[in-house]
């Protein structure tokens, strides 16, 4: 048994949690992946996954087996980066976490950062705040970007400050245009914007509790007329349905190229929340890991996250 590759598995097999997936994403088949994790129990002596008729995730064994398969994964890249890169010429993988409404920007930072150093092989995930957080203190994630005020031992890079707009169709004649098929239109109340039809994002989505708190503080309860956990699925609702959506400003991007669309300010309250890059406080960074850090740091980048975080860089 190759014990690293054994470690890989595991990992992989927590985060997709799915054998079929979990498989395809180490380029190896299904029975090969399973047959390794069973020999990693037999190694071991206990066992790691709980098993049904589909993945049911970890035992409190496989629990402890997974956080030192992260330890061990890291401390290979470190190693790796160290031996074949340089300050200077950085090479390897970097796992990027950010929470879905800055995907955009955190695409165009992986690109940014590649395009700079062509060794560095980004991998951006969409993932929740708390995915986030516990990727770093498990060292799965090498850097996150999201909520910089909900605490937690990490070293916050800020970024930008998240504003928020109603993306709805567009009144004839009631816009200036900002973008290709996009519009901004006048300042809109919270309170005003609850009594239209809404698709909002799923309760347990940290967006959704900003959300909700602004319509709190303006006075009022919303009961969206949809829901769902996806950002993209939001933006279609209002291209196709009778309903509008409150998103951040960075993710007006994703509204290009479809006509008649308005993105309103949403005022009373004003709510800005601080976006940022996050890393685990304490922990030895990799090559990629520090060129990144610098890119996060340098000023034209900032002044471009800036301008993404807001409608008119669509």
């Amino acid at each position: 048994m190759n014990l690293l590759d054994a470690m890989r598995y595991l990992v992989a097999l927590e985060q997709q949690r799915h054998f079929g997936r979990a498989a395809s994403a180490c380029h190896i088949t299904q029975p090969a992946l399973s047959n390794a994790i069973r020999a990693l129990e037999t190694e071991l002596g206990v066992a790691i996954v709980r098993r049904g008729r589909s993945y049911e995730g970890l035992t409190a064994e496989g629990e402890r087996v997974l956080a030192s398969a992260n330890r061990l994964l890291h401390e290979q890249e470190l190693l790796r980066q160290d031996l074949h890169s340089s300050q200077a010429a950085p090479c390897g993988s970097l796992s990027i976490g950010a929470v879905p409404t800055t995907i955009p920007v955190a695409a165009r930072f992986a690109a940014r950062l590649q395009a700079r150093h062509s060794g560095i092989k980004p991998i951006v995930r969409s993932l929740s705040s708390h995915e986030i957080e516990s990727g770093l203190a498990n060292l799965s994630l090498d850097i996150g970007l999201g909520y910089t005020d909900r605490g937690g031992k990490f070293t916050a890079l800020p970024q930008y400050v998240e504003q928020y707009f109603l993306l709805r169709r567009a009144a004839a004649g009631a816009a200036v245009g900002v973008g290709p098929a996009l519009q901004l239109g006048a300042a809109l109340s919270w309170r005003d914007a609850a009594a239209l039809p809404l698709c909002l994002l799923t309760p347990e989505m940290h967006n959704r509790s900003i959300v909700d708190a602004a319509f709190r503080a303006a006075g009022c309860e919303v009961m969206p007329a949809m829901q769902t956990n996806s950002i993209v699925s939001s933006v279609l609702s209002v291209l196709d349905g009778e309903v509008c959506t409150v998103l951040p400003g960075a993710l007006m991007a994703l509204a290009r190229g479809h006509p008649g669309l308005e993105a309103r300010p949403l005022r009373e309250p004003d709510v800005r929340t601080p976006i940022g890059f996050m890393v685990a406080t304490g922990t030895r960074h990799s090559r990629a890991l520090a060129a990144a850090l610098a890119l996060a740091t340098d000023a034209a980048w900032l002044r471009d996250a800036d301008r993404h975080g807001k409608p008119s860089s669509a």
